[in-house]
């Protein structure tokens, strides 16, 4: 059925008033919200009439916009309603002679709202304020009607089925022929209203954003005074039409308004609340870098020191594997840069029924998020996302339409100014390599597992104000390769055991969760895992290999964490340096202990297997071994065995890398011992102390290395276990 109000058009020869399409004026706004005002029955004071002249201008334009009969006033204006009138109003006065078309002539008007949430709202302005108050407003139900004051109205918010270009294009067609108003409201027209009144359309609108000039236009309709605060800008930016009737009432007043407005939208951003600024956290490295400089730039950016475009950390894709900490980051970049963190998620936007309602998910985390900017829009499980390139079956067309959408606002930088996109993955391999190319998320950082004392200062962290003074690095050592999230859960479920117990947190509270589900080594076992690591720490303390982080025991091993890596720049002298480093762990426990434990082997990534697989590339990949300059696919079925004199090879580099390592520690027994002491003492020894332990210059030398060769091994040398 359509909407009718019933009273007659005044008419009047007297010109209408000039309207000042500034802000500063707003004669439209005023004229809307007087109209709604009646509608509504609100009691308010007039916002544009004089009510003394009838015959003044002004007077006669509103009497030609509204019903000047209604009855007493009894409530307010609302204040989200009041709001959406002001920006429709100054978005019709911004186009000359926009508003009296809608009323006399028969014009094709789109209108984007940018959020779904202010359609219907939108939708009822138009109807009551824009068009002729005896018009005939229909939708969908245009067919078989026709009425000489009508016009077609479509608002579409975007989750509806229909809500797409290739439907109801025969309405657009049939209300051209009967010459009526045609107005389409969408958050996003060109998805969301036909094709047709898209290509026919003679105005495409847009509702601003709501400034100060605004606000105050609103409290004065809502409250009947203005404010004489001023309003924080900030506030501006992140304020919402749905906040607006949370703090705007009739019985306060416009500067009490202000105030409760402002405490009302900082409580809903993400970045005042609790938890660790981005200075605080560790364990972030180079994901870490780049968010300071990305704060450093926003704060620049909406200082107006700098523009958009100079910014250039606009996205990341951050990955690694689950409990790292990837939405904490999220979470902190917010508050050290001090603007809104907008969070959501593929499983969020796969939430909806249909496609539609996915697609519209998607939209609508972006225009939140442009309405935010400057601001983080954080996107968490990209790779619920397919990659396209292995999509198969029957959902090939689904998730075709997810991937495209997602790629063009990924693309489209310059019309999301000051929104920068983070998202998050334990999959990077999953991502469609479309999503990782310049100008969309175009950085990617992979987060790692913290090492032994990022671990100790995340159990702090978490800890707080209990155990104050305990050193927490046993912890940590007990716990080492846990992630952030699960050092959370240790203290939680240790912090709730020692409240039901009616007593403080002990340091064996957290010790006895992390070791739940494991037993602590025996004596025996931890002073060999020492010897087997010591050997690793002396062999690359003499040799001069690397940069010693540092070495640890744990209840499942030993850990020795050297950084660096092998490159195209190593030489074969350097390969022999780093399996002698490998082999050294095995050699320190022959010589101190008279034999060797298997823990060096076992697995494919283990010293031993590590040790075997460079000297079986020397052989076969890195044209150094016997065999000469050829490359051998390692790829190839039983390559190491179909090769002649290859196993022989291999062994002979692996035989000479083990007397090397013999040598060495046989010569420097005395440091070797002293540092496996040491560590079978504390647990964990940083690079620092090792090299107050091993005071050598380093000077020793293989016999089949040429001087001043260095090597930069794998990181993490030595683990046993």
């Amino acid at each position: 059925m359509p909407r009718k109000r019933t009273q007659s058009l005044r008419s009047s020869k007297t010109s209408a008033p000039h309207q000042d399409s500034g802000k500063g004026s707003d004669l439209l706004a005023r004229a809307f919200l007087d109209i709604l005002a009646r509608e509504e029955g609100a009691r308010t004071k007039p916002m544009l009439r004089s009510g003394k002249d009838p015959d003044d201008p002004i007077e006669q334009l509103l009497d030609d916009l509204s019903d000047p009969s209604s009855p007493e006033a009894a409530a307010s204006l609302r204040p989200n309603l009041a709001a959406v009138a002001v920006l429709t109003a100054r978005a019709i006065e911004a186009e000359p002679g926009l508003t009296k078309k809608l009323r006399r002539e028969a014009p094709v008007v789109v209108l984007a709202t940018h959020t779904p949430d202010v359609v219907a709202t939108t939708k009822m302005v138009v109807e009551t304020c824009a068009l002729p108050a005896d018009t005939d407003v229909y939708g969908t139900d245009l067919r078989d009607r026709h009425l000489p004051n009508a016009a077609f109205l479509l608002a579409r918010d975007g989750t509806g089925k229909d809500d797409k270009p290739d439907t109801h294009n025969d309405l657009v067609a049939l209300a051209l022929h009967r010459r009526l108003p045609i107005i389409g409201i969408a958050p996003d027209p060109r998805r969301h209203l036909p094709r047709d009144m898209m290509r026919t359309a003679e105005y495409r609108l847009s509702l601003p954003q709501l400034d100060e000039s605004g606000l105050r236009l609103v409290i004065e309709a809502v409250t009947g005074q203005t404010p004489t605060r001023p309003i924080d800008p900030d506030i501006l930016r992140i304020l919402d039409v749905a906040d607006l009737p949370l703090a705007l009432r009739a019985d306060r007043t416009p500067d009490d308004c202000v105030a409760l407005l402002e405490a009302t939208v900082s409580k809903k951003t993400d970045y005042l609340g609790e938890g660790p600024s981005l200075e605080d956290l560790d364990g972030y490295g180079e994901a870490k870098t780049w968010g300071l400089e990305l704060a450093a730039d926003l704060a620049d950016l909406k200082a107006g020191r700098i523009e958009w475009s100079a910014v250039d950390h606009k996205g990341l894709l951050l990955s690694g594997p689950p409990g790292v900490g990837k939405t904490q980051y999220a979470r902190a970049l917010a508050k050290t840069a001090r603007v809104p963190l907008v969070a959501t998620s593929v499983a969020d936007w796969n939430a909806a029924q249909y496609l539609s309602g996915t697609l519209q998910a998607i939209r609508n985390a972006f225009a939140q998020a442009r309405r935010l900017a400057p601001c983080i829009l954080f996107i968490d499980e990209l790779d619920g996302i397919s990659d396209r390139a292995r999509l198969q079956g029957d959902y090939v067309e689904y998730w075709t339409q997810i991937v495209n959408l997602l790629l063009e606002l990924l693309a489209g930088v310059d019309e999301r100014p000051g929104v920068v996109v983070l998202a998050a993955t334990n999959f990077p391999e999953k991502i469609d390599a479309a999503v990782k190319r310049a100008g969309r998320l175009d950085r990617e950082i992979a987060i790692g597992k913290p090492d032994i004392p990022t671990l100790a200062r995340i159990f702090r962290h978490h800890v707080g104000a209990d155990l104050e003074g305990v050193d927490l690095l046993p912890l940590a050592l007990a716990a080492r390769g846990a992630t952030g999230a699960d050092v959370e859960a240790v203290v939680r479920r240790a912090k709730g055991g020692a409240r039901r117990a009616r007593r403080p947190l002990r340091l064996d509270d957290l010790m006895a969760e992390i070791r739940a589900n494991q037993k602590p080594m025996t004596p025996e076992v931890r002073r060999r895992i020492a010897i087997h690591e010591a050997g690793h720490v002396v062999v690359s303390r003499i040799l001069g290999i690397g940069s010693l982080i540092g070495v640890s025991l744990h209840d499942s091993g030993g850990f020795t964490d050297i950084e660096g890596g092998l490159d195209g720049a190593a030489t074969l002298p350097v390969l022999e340096r780093m399996m002698t480093l490998l082999l050294a762990g095995r050699v320190a426990e022959r010589l101190v202990l008279g034999n060797v434990s298997i823990g060096a082997g076992l697995i494919p990534d283990s010293d031993l297997g590590r040790a075997t697989d460079i000297a079986r590339s020397i052989e076969l990949r890195y044209g150094l071994g016997l065999i000469g300059n050829v490359y051998i696919d390692e790829g190839v079925p039983d390559a190491l065995m179909r090769i002649p004199g290859l196993i022989a090879a291999v062994k002979a580099r692996l035989d000479d890398a083990f007397e090397r390592a013999t040598a060495i520690l046989s010569e420097h027994r005395a440091e070797l011992e002293r540092v496996a002491v040491a560590l079978e003492k504390a647990g964990y020894l940083s690079g620092e102390e090792v090299e107050a332990l091993v005071q050598l210059p380093g000077d020793f030398q293989l016999s089949s290395s040429p001087n001043g060769v260095e090597t930069a091994p794998e990181r993490s040398i030595g683990e046993s276990a």
